[in-house]
């Protein structure tokens, strides 16, 4: 069986990106930070499709702990085949109101915890003579602009640019990495926010489920996409596509 190990998979995308491979008969390697009763609840859903799961407590912005749990991963499975730094904090401040502290935590979570993660699996990799994969999440916030959003979408828009120099440095071991950039994701957000009132500016309509965000990184890892590497996959059902979202009221009209 193929191992894989994933960052952030107590909950949200995540936890169904653990499930899906679980599914493909995957060996699942589950790291979570603070949710432990959700990392729990990930490895019993995996565990129900078979296979040789554990659960590893790090913070992906500590790199001794990073460290602890890639040995931890290598002596429980193995070498890792698959390799998705999914973990990542979505806070957003306005510019003028950004701390040092906050910019720091996300930083240091988005972009160094998948930096790292990368170089460390890519290590595993060659030491166990694997082709294998990394799957980085980025986010749309890098071709669209939202407010407050302006450490996260830097923090996004240097993990995607991260990810070409990863794969063309990697290539010569046979490991692929890729980049996806899913965009609103239905992982269960306070209705309250009112965040699922820009559903309407959506050209598709709605949120993606977090289902779906899974099963294209799987299809990514899989040998059907052997030849990709270094690409920015978006999965947002169009979110960034209208240069504004008033632009309806101007159909059929001559300007």
């Amino acid at each position: 069986m193929k191992n894989v190990l994933i960052t952030g998979a107590s909950h949200g995308i995540g936890k169904a990106i653990a499930v899906e491979f679980a599914k493909n008969g995957y060996n699942v390697g589950i790291n979570y930070c603070s949710n432990s009763d959700g990392a729990v609840e990930t490895k019993k859903l995996c565990d129900g499709f078979g296979g040789n799961h554990h659960i590893y407590k790090a913070d992906v912005s500590d790199l001794s702990e990073m460290k602890d749990m890639f040995d931890a991963f290598e002596d429980d499975l193995g070498g890792i085949d698959v390799m998705v730094n999914n973990a990542g904090i979505s806070k957003f401040y306005p510019f003028l109101e950004v701390t040092e502290e906050a910019w720091t935590r996300l930083i240091s979570t988005d972009f160094k915890g998948a930096f790292f993660g990368t170089q460390y699996a890519a290590k595993n990799m060659i030491r166990h003579s694997i082709n294998g994969v990394v799957i980085n999440m980025s986010s749309n916030h890098v071709d669209g602009c939202w407010p407050g959003a302006t450490v996260y979408a830097s923090a996004k828009a240097a993990l995607t640019k991260f990810g070409k120099n990863a794969s063309m440095e990697l290539a010569e071991y046979g490991i692929r990495v890729i980049t996806v950039a899913p965009g609103y994701t239905d992982v269960g957000w306070n209705p309250e926010t009112g965040i699922y009132d820009v559903m309407e500016r959506i050209p598709l309509k709605r949120f993606a489920k977090p289902e779906e965000i899974a099963g294209i990184i799987a299809f990514l890892a899989s040998p059907a996409c052997s030849y990709m590497t270094g690409n920015c996959v978006t999965v947002d059902g169009g979110a960034v596509l209208p240069v504004l979202t008033e632009n309806k009221f101007f159909k059929g009209v001559e300007l």
